[in-house]
Protein backbone atom coordinates (compact mmCIF):
# COMPACT_ATOMS: atom_id res chain seq x y z
CA UNK A 1 0.00 0.00 0.00
CA UNK A 2 3.00 2.77 0.57
CA UNK A 3 4.22 2.19 -2.54
CA UNK A 4 1.40 3.81 -4.39
CA UNK A 5 2.24 6.97 -3.28
CA UNK A 6 5.53 6.55 -4.01
CA UNK A 7 4.86 5.83 -7.38
CA UNK A 8 2.35 8.32 -8.16
CA UNK A 9 5.00 10.81 -7.09
CA UNK A 10 7.84 9.25 -9.30
CA UNK A 11 5.05 9.56 -12.10
CA UNK A 12 4.24 13.10 -11.41
CA UNK A 13 7.94 13.90 -11.23
CA UNK A 14 9.03 12.59 -14.48
CA UNK A 15 5.83 14.42 -16.05
CA UNK A 16 7.15 17.64 -14.82
CA UNK A 17 10.43 16.46 -16.49
CA UNK A 18 8.63 16.11 -20.14
CA UNK A 19 7.13 19.45 -19.66
CA UNK A 20 10.81 21.78 -19.96
CA UNK A 21 11.20 23.59 -23.06
CA UNK A 22 13.24 22.76 -26.18
CA UNK A 23 16.34 25.12 -25.72
CA UNK A 24 16.00 28.47 -28.13
CA UNK A 25 19.77 29.65 -27.69
CA UNK A 26 21.61 29.73 -30.71
CA UNK A 27 21.91 31.74 -34.34
CA UNK A 28 18.12 32.15 -35.93
CA UNK A 29 17.16 33.16 -39.56
CA UNK A 30 13.86 35.14 -39.61
CA UNK A 31 11.31 34.19 -41.54
CA UNK A 32 11.99 35.63 -45.55
CA UNK A 33 15.81 35.83 -44.87
CA UNK A 34 15.54 39.70 -43.45
CA UNK A 35 17.96 39.09 -40.52
CA UNK A 36 19.86 36.39 -38.24
CA UNK A 37 18.59 36.56 -34.33
CA UNK A 38 21.44 35.77 -31.59
CA UNK A 39 19.46 33.84 -28.59
CA UNK A 40 21.32 33.67 -25.63
CA UNK A 41 21.15 33.65 -21.79
CA UNK A 42 20.94 37.26 -20.32
CA UNK A 43 20.62 37.77 -16.61
CA UNK A 44 18.25 35.40 -15.22
CA UNK A 45 16.69 34.64 -19.18
CA UNK A 46 17.14 34.56 -22.58
CA UNK A 47 17.53 37.66 -24.91
CA UNK A 48 17.63 37.79 -28.51
CA UNK A 49 19.68 40.55 -30.27
CA UNK A 50 19.92 41.29 -34.17
CA UNK A 51 23.37 39.98 -35.07
CA UNK A 52 23.00 40.67 -38.60
CA UNK A 53 20.79 42.48 -41.10
CA UNK A 54 20.42 40.71 -43.99
CA UNK A 55 17.75 42.81 -46.19
CA UNK A 56 17.65 45.98 -45.35
CA UNK A 57 14.82 48.45 -46.17
CA UNK A 58 15.16 50.09 -49.31
CA UNK A 59 16.22 53.22 -49.64
CA UNK A 60 18.73 53.80 -46.83
CA UNK A 61 20.67 51.95 -43.65
CA UNK A 62 18.56 49.38 -41.49
CA UNK A 63 17.75 51.94 -38.09
CA UNK A 64 15.46 52.28 -35.69
CA UNK A 65 13.37 54.72 -37.23
CA UNK A 66 9.60 53.68 -35.67
CA UNK A 67 10.96 53.64 -32.22
CA UNK A 68 8.55 55.84 -30.18
CA UNK A 69 11.73 57.21 -28.14
CA UNK A 70 12.82 60.23 -31.18
CA UNK A 71 16.81 59.52 -29.20
CA UNK A 72 16.93 55.82 -30.56
CA UNK A 73 15.39 56.61 -34.42
CA UNK A 74 18.76 57.00 -35.39
CA UNK A 75 20.47 53.40 -34.01
CA UNK A 76 21.57 50.65 -36.56
CA UNK A 77 19.04 48.09 -36.22
CA UNK A 78 21.78 45.43 -36.01
CA UNK A 79 22.78 45.03 -32.28
CA UNK A 80 19.74 45.82 -31.25
CA UNK A 81 17.72 43.26 -28.24
CA UNK A 82 14.24 42.46 -30.08
CA UNK A 83 13.55 39.66 -27.45
CA UNK A 84 13.80 40.29 -23.49
CA UNK A 85 13.16 38.73 -20.51
CA UNK A 86 12.36 34.94 -21.54
CA UNK A 87 11.88 32.50 -19.20
CA UNK A 88 10.76 28.59 -19.19
CA UNK A 89 6.99 28.33 -18.90
CA UNK A 90 5.51 24.61 -19.00
CA UNK A 91 6.63 23.81 -23.19
CA UNK A 92 7.55 26.85 -24.43
CA UNK A 93 9.70 30.56 -23.47
CA UNK A 94 7.57 33.83 -22.41
CA UNK A 95 8.66 37.00 -22.59
CA UNK A 96 8.47 40.22 -24.42
CA UNK A 97 9.69 41.17 -28.31
CA UNK A 98 10.38 44.51 -29.47
CA UNK A 99 9.45 44.91 -33.86
CA UNK A 100 11.45 47.43 -35.80
CA UNK A 101 9.58 47.71 -38.08
CA UNK A 102 6.30 49.10 -35.73
CA UNK A 103 8.21 50.15 -33.00
CA UNK A 104 5.80 48.31 -31.22
CA UNK A 105 7.18 45.78 -28.32
CA UNK A 106 5.11 42.51 -27.71
CA UNK A 107 3.85 39.88 -25.29
CA UNK A 108 5.46 36.89 -26.69
CA UNK A 109 6.50 32.82 -27.04
CA UNK A 110 8.77 30.76 -28.42
CA UNK A 111 8.89 27.20 -28.96
CA UNK A 112 12.10 25.20 -30.17
CA UNK A 113 11.56 22.14 -32.42
CA UNK A 114 13.76 20.45 -34.93
CA UNK A 115 15.53 23.00 -36.11
CA UNK A 116 13.16 25.48 -36.29
CA UNK A 117 11.28 28.05 -33.85
CA UNK A 118 7.81 29.23 -33.55
CA UNK A 119 8.04 33.12 -32.62
CA UNK A 120 4.84 34.12 -31.74
CA UNK A 121 3.73 38.04 -30.83
CA UNK A 122 0.38 39.07 -29.31
CA UNK A 123 -1.10 41.92 -28.70
CA UNK A 124 -4.37 41.69 -26.76
CA UNK A 125 -6.06 38.55 -27.77
CA UNK A 126 -4.36 38.77 -31.35
CA UNK A 127 -1.26 36.90 -32.15
CA UNK A 128 0.78 36.41 -35.16
CA UNK A 129 3.95 34.06 -35.50
CA UNK A 130 6.98 33.50 -37.81
CA UNK A 131 8.73 30.34 -38.25
CA UNK A 132 12.74 30.93 -37.87
CA UNK A 133 15.12 28.22 -38.96
CA UNK A 134 18.41 27.56 -37.49
CA UNK A 135 21.00 29.63 -39.13
CA UNK A 136 24.46 27.90 -39.73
Amino acid sequence: MRLAPIAALVLLCAGAAHAAPAPVTGRWLTEGGKAIVEIAPCGGSVCGRVAKVLKPRPGGPAVDEANPDPALRTRPIEGITILSGFTADKDRWRGRIYDPESGRTYRSELIGGDGTLTVKGCWGFFCRSQSWTKAR
